[in-house]
């Protein structure tokens, strides 16, 4: 067995097998509860440093509401900013990712804001009376980078900093060298499911049913595969994967050119490795290359699935080859994970399903969901409150003693 350099937590011998209650899958006002107790207090990733290469590149990112553009100034130094122009709050950019030649110009009426974000001019200045320069500059938001990767909170919450947050991973980003990372060109991605996105964060969070679910993965590396707990809602999944009786085609060809790297650590070597962060994003990265996905919900029962894909800066031909392999298996994977995800969600609104009862080897989803209580203790609830006391309900319970889940 590979010795592995995580500090992690073992699966309690009594621990709750239960999940969430199924009413906190299609609830309104609990969704909005969400929004603002997750989403928006927890860090998003937005992409890598390696998207914008230039003065005026810039990337975009929406979460239920709130709008972020992170650009790269003049300076070199990488900014976000709340992706609202100061004047009537119309998008200042459009789009995923694009390029400023210069200047930020707002479509709607035309204001200038520098690539540092501080507001150039407005059109017709003399039209606003006194308007000083300095106290209209786009707003902005925090964020952070870690290894090249861009993080950013709308507000402020209960995590650490990204620094400190990630710090069990920094050992294995930096073997990685992820901070070098360059974008794989037209193979950014993204689908939209009409569930949940807990339903989606549930088949994720565990391996039990990669045996049946996923023959590719269960090919590549089968009985090696294991989820590990780490503090603070960290994660680490990983398989390793050698030359066997692979009869997919893309398995046994990506098995057969995948490059050594003998510069990895030994637990890095031929592995497949999962990095979670709670709540809704995974680092998936192979000897090849990496990509980060997440789920960003739209509504009660609707969810995008979106992610980016990198490759190393020293690619080689057979790189290249094994790294378009390893894509073909994980699109395979996706699609299967997809129509779990549908079918899980589903069954969240039958009078006859009576609730989850886990496997050892699920308990990454229970994790995650004692996660979600402790933020919204609401939903340690077997039955829903009413819509319009959902929130009040939440806070009466959090003034009461901790629960037990």
């Amino acid at each position: 067995m590979t010795e592995l350099p995580y500090e992690t937590i073992p699966v309690p011998n009594d621990w709750n097998r239960g999940g969430l209650p199924a009413w906190t899958y299609h609830s309104p006002a609990l969704f909005d509860l969400e929004r603002d107790k997750l989403f928006l207090t927890h860090w998003q990733v937005v992409g890598h440093e390696g998207d914008m290469p230039a003065a005026g590149d810039w990337l975009a990112f929406d979460m239920l509401g709130e709008r972020a553009v992170v650009m790269r100034g003049n300076d070199g130094v990488v900014r976000a900013f709340h992706n609202l122009c100061r004047h009537r709050g119309a998008r200042v950019v459009d789009g995923e990712k694009g390029h400023c030649k210069g200047a930020i110009v707002c479509p709607f009426h035309g204001w200038v804001y520098n690539l540092d974000g501080s507001l150039r001019g407005a059109a017709r200045p003399s039209s606003f009376g006194e308007l000083k320069r300095e106290d209209f500059g786009l707003k902005p938001i925090e964020m952070e980078i870690f290894h090249g990767f861009i993080f950013v909170r709308f507000k402020e919450g209960p995590q650490p900093s990204v620094a400190e947050l990630l710090a069990p991973y920094a050992a294995d980003f930096t073997a990685y060298g992820l901070d070098k990372l360059l974008p794989v060109r037209n193979l950014d991605w993204t689908a939209e499911l009409p569930v949940n996105w807990k339903s989606v964060r549930d088949v994720d969070n565990e391996g039990y049913h990669v045996a049946l679910a996923h023959p590719s993965l269960q090919e590549l590396y089968g009985r090696t595969y294991r989820d590990l707990y780490l503090e603070n809602g960290l994660s680490v999944s990983i398989g390793w994967f050698d030359e066997g009786m692979a009869r997919n085609w893309s398995v046994k060809n990506y098995v057969r050119v995948s490059p050594p790297r003998p510069d990895l650590p030994a637990h890095l070597q031929k592995a497949w490795t999962y990095y979670g962060l709670f709540p809704n994003a995974v680092f998936a990265i192979t000897p090849e290359g990496a990509q980060f996905y997440q789920e960003v919900p739209l509504g009660p029962g609707r969810t995008r699935l979106t992610g980016r894909m990198y490759r190393r800066p020293d690619e080689t031909r057979q790189t290249r080859l094994a790294r378009y392999l390893a894509f073909r298996i994980d699109r395979f994977t996706s699609a299967e994970d997809q129509q779990l995800s549908i079918w899980s969600n589903e069954s969240m609104k039958s009078e006859a399903f009576e609730g989850f009862h886990l496997s050892d080897l699920e308990y990454g989803l229970r994790r995650h969901h004692d996660g979600l209580r402790r933020l919204m203790p609401v939903m340690t609830l077997a039955e829903a409150p009413p819509e319009h006391r959902l929130t009040r309900s939440n806070e009466e319970l959090i003034c009461q003693p901790s629960n037990t889940f």
